[in-house]
């Protein structure tokens, strides 16, 4: 199983550019350093590096608890599945890693239970 000394969550708080929902993958712009969806369609672009995990729905311009590290609660999940950054909705994790040229491969985690994704993020992998 998991370890039980494994701390519950790591994270920093982040200003938002855009409406994020409870456990989407956000990405941090070079721009202004504020959080918004992460996607996979282009693995050139910023927006495929992950940084995190939404701990709240908020609105733009808003302050959310982006979480790096540890135990995400979430939904319907397949126990011991590994999961990836969707290429097709900005924020979504997806169990099929992505695998059109020019998208980008990026790790999120592991599913620890039905309920809770163990956060491992990776950077993005471009494929050709």
């Amino acid at each position: 199983g998991f370890p039980s000394f494994a701390p519950l969550q790591v994270g920093f708080d982040a200003t938002t550019f855009e409406s994020v929902t409870e456990g989407d993958a956000l990405y941090m712009r070079t721009s202004d350093g504020k959080v918004g969806k992460a996607t996979a369609a282009d693995g050139t672009s910023e927006a495929a590096t992950v940084v995190g995990f939404a701990n709240g729905t908020v609105d733009p311009n808003t302050t959310v608890k982006v979480i790096v590290v540890g135990l995400k609660t979430m939904s319907s999940l397949d126990a011991g599945d590994l999961y990836f950054l969707s290429p097709s909705t900005a924020g979504a994790i997806t169990l099929t890693p992505p695998s059109s040229a020019g998208q980008a491969v990026v790790r999120l985690g592991e599913a620890a239970t039905t309920t809770t994704l163990a956060i491992q993020i990776e950077p993005p992998i471009k494929l050709s």
